[in-house]
């Protein structure tokens, strides 16, 4: 008898803010994956300390080390601030650098932005942040989600083609979890 594994996928908002975009996405992102994968969203980006080579890790630290260590796969979700990615997201990443936590791991990046590009520059800086690390992607785990405020509506992502585009993240990212 063929026993199937469960799955675990972990989201990481680059945003802080409540009614982030891009928490709502991960939210949706999450809603879209089989009904036999669980997926939690990582709680306390805001409380991780500045990085140090050489400093101990501190409680949140260590949470977020957990979480990425019992995910099957990561998927991150950022604005764009200044061309981008916002420095607590790209903090919190960091952490990981010296110990391989996210090497090997199987990753979606996704920028969303309300303007027109997209958040592209936040996009290529996450891509190759994630490259550093030695995570696991493909050219078709990466999405770029321009103009969107006018995709969600009541706290849920509504636009058909965007999430025609969620759910190809989640086939890509299922498909290197059993690769």
């Amino acid at each position: 008898m063929l026993f199937m594994k469960h799955i675990h996928i972990l989201g990481i908002s680059g945003s802080l803010r409540a009614d982030s975009t891009n928490t709502i996405i991960l939210k949706t992102l999450g809603s879209l994956l089989p009904s036999d994968t669980t997926f939690e969203i990582f709680e306390g980006l805001d409380e991780i300390a500045h990085f140090s080579p050489g400093l101990p890790d501190t409680e949140p630290v260590a949470r977020l080390k957990a979480a990425i260590a019992k995910a099957d796969a990561v998927v991150i979700c950022t604005p764009e601030y200044a061309f981008g990615v916002p420095g607590t997201l790209k903090n919190a990443l960091d952490w990981t650098v010296g110990t391989g936590d996210l090497n090997d791991k199987p990753v979606s990046a996704i920028s969303a932005s309300p303007l027109n590009s997209g958040g592209n520059n936040a996009l290529a800086s996450l891509l190759l942040t994630l490259t550093a690390l030695g995570t696991k992607k493909t050219d078709a785990c990466a999405l770029s989600i321009p103009n969107v405020k006018g995709k969600i509506t009541e706290g849920r992502v509504t636009d058909a083609h965007t999430l025609n585009e969620l759910r190809i993240q989640c086939t890509n990212l299922l498909s290197l979890i059993g690769g």
